[in-house]
């Protein structure tokens, strides 16, 4: 069955090297294929490697002959991509244009390939894919497939890798165990902010993304020291039930975890910069709120344990690691008005961390 790849209009980019004609079709004629498209850019075999340093970058040209029918006829041709040695039972359709050619950013071609209803190809991994053209000539002709080549491509992700905590603290079940993320792609620095209340494991993905036992777990080695042995015994226990800032680093093999109690601080709180206001953590929505009483024209921040060594504030450039939305150490936030407002802190997303202002 044929599954077509949806993108939007801006997002396909083709490029016109070719024309075909345009001649109305003769009323009763009938229309038959002589000969099919023929592609003939890019080589058989043509690597492509996608990386997220280039992705404004050209990333595939590809290009063919016109196909050729026995009545001159406005041609469509859609262009089909399919996991390689398929035989085209899945094809993927890509993009469809009256020109014989389209073309593709880096970041446009590493969307298709890692696209989870398209290719679904494995990031930073070598995986071959089939593709051909399809010529069509709307209800009156025959459909007529090209040669079909095989290209190797490496798509990228931008996305953090992840690790599953299950544990005591939620039945141990990986599919809903709360999660810890790196730093990037290849990094093995995991944190991340969860409730805990006894022993847990680290938990890698499967090849899907999703969490379940049978794939790579790490616990303590048995010195309750911090240090991380691969399928070694359960982490452990923790005494005290209370929410922690959980790290863990699957090649320095180690792990820590820190009891975190957060507060707001500034000086558009009641207590300003000297003392902060403690938040409460709601298991249901996993988020740490409060309400409070700010002043316009000022500003406020997030620090755990009433201290400066744990902070959060908006987002700088020069301070990743925390999100799109806010830093470790961050700029101060700036307060919205005078009032009493809900601010809710939402660290359940490791390393993409936000919050809300409402005004009460």
């Amino acid at each position: 069955m044929k599954k077509i790849v949806k993108l939007s209009a801006l997002f396909l980019m083709v490029a016109a090297t070719f024309s075909c004609e345009e001649d109305e079709i003769p009323n009763g004629a009938m229309i038959t294929p002589q000969n099919g498209p023929v592609i003939i850019a890019p080589d058989a075999g043509t690597n492509v490697v996608l990386s997220p340093e280039n992705m404004d970058n050209l990333g595939l040209t590809l290009a063919w002959t016109d196909a050729a029918y026995s009545t001159a006829t406005p041609i469509t041709y859609n262009v089909e991509f399919a996991a390689a040695g398929t035989d085209f039972a899945e094809p993927f359709e890509v993009a469809s244009t009256t020109n014989r050619s389209v073309s593709w950013t880096v970041e446009q071609l590493n969307s298709i390939a890692i696209n989870p209803d398209g290719l679904a190809l494995l990031p930073y991994t070598e995986q071959d894919v089939d593709v051909r053209i399809i010529s069509v000539v709307g209800n009156a002709g025959e459909p007529i497939a090209s040669n079909s080549i095989t290209l190797t491509i490496t798509p990228y992700t931008t996305d953090n890798p992840t690790l599953a905590v299950p544990g005591n603290h939620q039945g141990w079940s990986p599919s809903t165990a709360p999660l810890i993320a790196s730093s990037g792609f290849g990094e093995t620095d995991y944190e991340g902010y969860m409730w805990l209340d006894g022993g847990f494991k680290f938990l890698s993905p499967q090849a899907d993304g999703t969490f379940d036992w049978g794939t790579q777990d790490w616990g303590d080695d048995g010195s309750f020291a911090g240090v991380l042995a691969d399928g070694g015994s359960e982490t452990d226990a923790i005494a005290t039930p209370g929410y922690y800032y959980v790290k863990a680093d699957t090649e320095a093999l180690s792990y820590s975890t820190q009891t975190v109690n957060w507060g707001v601080i500034g000086n558009g709180t009641p207590t300003g910069w000297d003392s902060d206001t403690d938040m409460v953590y709601d298991p249901a929505t996993k988020t740490l709120s409060l309400d409070i009483m700010l002043t316009a024209g000022n500003f406020f921040k997030f620090r755990a344990n009433d201290g400066w060594d744990l902070n959060l504030g908006d987002f700088q450039v020069d301070k990743p690691g925390a999100g799109e939305v806010m830093s470790y150490g961050g700029a101060d936030i700036p307060t919205p008005g005078s009032g009493m407002y809900h601010i809710v802190l939402d660290l359940s997303n490791p390393r993409a961390y936000t919050y809300t202002v409402t005004a009460l």
